[in-house]
């Protein structure tokens, strides 16, 4: 199997293109009719379409792979279970998902842009939301610490009350990131 694409996005850190390449490669090998279950990357796979935010394709690649993939390769497995807390909207299980395992060299890259990717959409979806929002709830959809999640989002513009502990942001904010 010719992973050359793959490898090529992955170094170049073009983790957009990674779920097409993996699909398009799959299609290609399966119509040939090789045996490639054993050998093929779907922690990567599973990734690229959690990174694009295309959780049905990832819930649809999830149940194609073979059980014996899934019991012997925790790291697809961990992968999944962001899937899985997107898929429920538990925002802080996302964060605690990507903290509670240990990457593989191969996808740690790829696992760090999806967590920044994902801080930013999340800071988007708060900006577009609230006005005012409490630090610690913040810093549970931030998946950060209340200091760290107060610092973050006061470089992009908000104000802390310390008496009251509320961050506040105009709502318009989200057009000048």
């Amino acid at each position: 199997m010719d992973f050359s694409q793959l490898t090529d996005a992955m170094a170049s850190r073009s983790y957009d293109k990674v779920a097409d390449i993996c699909d398009q490669l799959m299609l290609q090998i399966a119509s040939q009719g090789v045996a490639f279950q054993d050998e093929w990357p779907y922690a990567v796979h599973l990734l690229g379409h959690i990174y694009l935010n295309d959780l049905n394709s990832a819930r649809f690649l999830w149940k194609s792979v073979p059980v014996s993939i899934k019991e012997s390769h925790p790291e697809v497995c961990a992968v999944w279970k962001i899937g899985q807390q997107l898929w429920i909207r538990n925002y802080a299980g996302v964060y605690d998902s990507i903290r509670s395992f240990n990457w593989s060299a191969e996808i740690q890259d790829f696992i760090a842009s999806f967590s920044e990717k994902y801080t930013r959409r999340m800071l988007e979806l708060l900006m577009s939301a609230y006005s005012t929002i409490s630090i610690q709830d913040t810093a549970l959809f931030l998946g950060m610490n209340e200091t760290d999640a107060t610092n973050y989002v006061m470089q992009q513009g908000w104000n802390v009350d310390a008496a009251s502990q509320m961050l506040t942001g105009t709502l318009g904010m989200l057009y000048f990131l």
